[in-house]
């Protein structure tokens, strides 16, 4: 649910006998308008075609597809999968504390008379049960969403001096910042190493406006390449993967990057943590903070061989854990589809 309207994307599902139905969603903010023009939508949808089952995920959709299917008082059986717990649940202000306590009725209510929430990692499982918006009975966790390991090929290192890569939202809580700071000192210490930033700007509260990562890009501390909608040629570009988030569901990113058999810089946060292992594929800092992630950086130039040996054991991983297909199944059987 909530997909855009991707001639591509639609083409593509109805190749594989998928019928396509958009309905109207403002991804962030808290518009209240904006809000129940997506619930009285998606419950004309499910009026219209009575599903006899619903999979939501990403919090919008959860909330407002699972109260449209309560409203409605059917039969249908309601899964939703949360992928992360996003800006509402980071502490805070009052205002802060006052939507977090909002987002944690909504998604009780919505949740309710959910069959099952299937999670990503056990730390937003705890964040859900502590709060009493599920209870532990109908929790599940997957490894993440997966990763195809068909499409996300091991790539050779580029034959040069290392090259850093984050790829992600333009948004502060994904430790782009940091990654800046960090990235500074390096280059002051190194200044023939190099930093890439790729990602989309958002519109969210917490985004990080345009002129400041161009302001990063003038100071000589990265190099900022826009959005993208193939991450493997940036990917492959790179010797290390970087992502100094401050939570994540299970980051995306990061399993492609394993995938393609790069090392990974990570903080020791929810999501992020269970993609390294420390010292094994790679190193995990603390959250917000930017001469750890230095050092962990500088490690990768100090013993140029870490990045082969860790490399090899992010693809391992990726095969062992997060092959797409055995996600996909874990799912599945949840929702007895298989």
């Amino acid at each position: 649910m909530g997909a855009e309207n991707d001639p591509l994307v639609i083409e593509r599902l109805s190749s594989m006998g998928i019928d396509f139905k958009s309905y109207p969603i403002q991804r962030s903010g808290m518009d209240p308008s904006s809000d129940l023009l997506t619930f009285f939508a998606l419950r004309e949808v499910f009026y219209e075609i009575k599903p006899d089952m619903v999979l939501a995920y990403t919090i919008k959709p959860i909330i407002w597809g699972g109260l449209a299917i309560r409203s409605l008082g059917t039969t249908a059986r309601f899964y939703a999968l949360i992928t992360g717990l996003g800006f509402a649940f980071q502490p805070g202000g009052i205002k802060q504390n006052i939507l977090s306590g909002l987002v944690t009725r909504l998604y009780r209510w919505a949740l309710a008379h959910a069959e099952k929430v299937i999670f990503q990692n056990k730390d937003n499982l705890q964040v859900f049960v502590k709060r009493q918006i599920v209870d532990t009975q109908r929790c599940v966790v997957v490894n993440g969403s997966g990763v195809n390991l068909n499409h996300f090929v091991v790539s050779p290192f580029p034959q040069s001096n290392p090259v850093f890569l984050t790829i992600a939202r333009l948004l502060g809580d994904k430790g782009l910042r940091e990654y800046a700071k960090a990235a500074q000192v390096i280059k002051n210490r190194y200044p023939n190493i190099i930093f890439y930033l790729v990602g989309p700007e958002d519109p969210s509260p917490d985004g990080i406006p345009l002129s400041e990562v161009k302001s990063w890009q003038t100071s000589g501390a990265l190099q900022y390449l826009g959005a993208t909608s193939d991450v493997r040629p940036f990917i492959g570009q790179s010797h290390v993967y970087v992502l100094p988030s401050y939570h994540e569901g299970m980051p995306r990113t990061v399993l492609e990057a394993m995938a393609m058999g790069r090392p990974v810089i990570t903080t020791d946060a929810p999501g992020c943590r269970d993609t390294v292992v420390d010292g094994d594929n790679g190193f995990l800092v603390p959250i917000k903070d930017a001469q750890a992630l230095a050092h962990a950086m500088e490690q990768f130039i100090l013993h140029p061989e870490l990045i082969e040996k860790m490399g090899r054991r992010s693809r391992e991983i990726a095969e062992e854990r997060f092959d797409v297909h055995k996600v996909n199944n874990q799912i599945l059987l949840t929702m007895g589809l298989i």
